[in-house]
């Protein structure tokens, strides 16, 4: 057994196709047959089921999966403390975040971290909260940052800013024409909603059901830009974080729904796996990010 068999095993193992597993990481396929099967012989094992249509993990497979997440991990850390051993921060830092940090949030702090650490080779994955967790608990990034809940109890879970959060319309719609609106208003309303799964769609589930909102209609999509576009072309409300709405309040693309006495307030986290916290990647990124938001989380 050897590194290269087992990212071929754990590559394979997550896109659940040996021409992809190949193109991936740049070989041919007979050789990520090779690998697996001296895998196979070495486990005395199989770790796949194979047919002509499908390509299935098999219950000894799953358990190495899960034991080659860490062992990579390890490998890799290691790799990276000798860099650090020479005090030059460098090599790569795998983030994860949510659709709403990600796309609105993150950037400038990726901009200072170029800045300030050029040979720091960075990789964002953008997905929602769940897949997030998921992510860092597996491995697939160092550390992630998500807008939505956890009580996952394998991994760290630490706040790093407030967020506030305003129910949007078009400027034509009826409630958008009064200075303020009472939750009574916004019975039977039509709702645009992120998917389950999110942070901010958990949000405003929870704005809904804890003041006994009737919903006429609702209407799901996995994309922040999705929503905003679906309310400019009046097809209802939603709730989002003030950084996705900004410059389109600013332009008068969407309009702010005061609501009498209510306030909608969230706390956004950063997480990472145990092992990852003297990782010196990590540990630089989290101090970059609280130096960002001091004193808000």
């Amino acid at each position: 057994m050897n590194y290269d068999e087992l990212k071929t095993f754990v590559t394979l193992a997550e896109v659940k196709n040996f021409t992809k597993t190949a193109e991936m990481l740049l070989m041919s396929q007979p050789s990520v047959s090779l690998h697996i099967k001296n895998l196979e012989a070495e486990f005395q094992t199989k770790l796949f089921l194979r047919s002509p249509k499908f390509l299935q993990i098999t219950p000894t497979g799953e358990l190495l999966y899960e034991r080659a997440k860490k062992m990579l991990t390890i490998y890799e850390q290691t790799k990276q403390d000798i860099l650090e051993h020479h005090h030059i921060i460098k090599g790569e830092l795998k983030i994860g975040a949510s659709f709403t940090i990600g796309e609105y949030i993150l950037p400038p702090l990726l901009y200072d971290l170029q800045q300030h650490y050029p040979e720091l080779k960075l990789e964002v994955m953008i997905g929602n909260t769940e897949e997030i967790v998921k992510a860092v608990r597996l491995y697939q990034v160092d550390v992630g940052l998500i807008e939505g809940q956890t009580n996952d109890k394998e991994i760290c879970v630490h706040s790093f800013m407030k967020d506030e959060l305003f129910i949007v319309s078009s400027p034509h719609h009826e409630l958008a024409k009064k200075e303020e609106v009472t939750m009574a208003d916004l019975q039977n309303q039509s709702w645009v909603s992120r998917e389950s799964g999110s942070g901010t769609g958990g949000y405003l589930n929870h704005v809904i059901r804890s003041n006994g909102l009737k919903v006429k209609s609702l209407l799901t999509i996995s994309s922040n830009q999705g929503i905003k576009e679906m309310l400019i072309n009046g097809m209802g409300l939603s709730l989002l974080s003030y950084s996705v709405i900004e410059r389109d309040v600013q332009h008068g693309n969407l309009s702010i729904i005061k609501v009498k006495n209510q306030s909608f307030t969230r706390t956004l986290s950063y997480i990472y796996a145990p092992m990852m916290s003297d990782k010196r990647n990590v540990k630089t990124f989290i101090n970059a990010l609280l130096n960002k938001w001091p004193n808000e989380g």
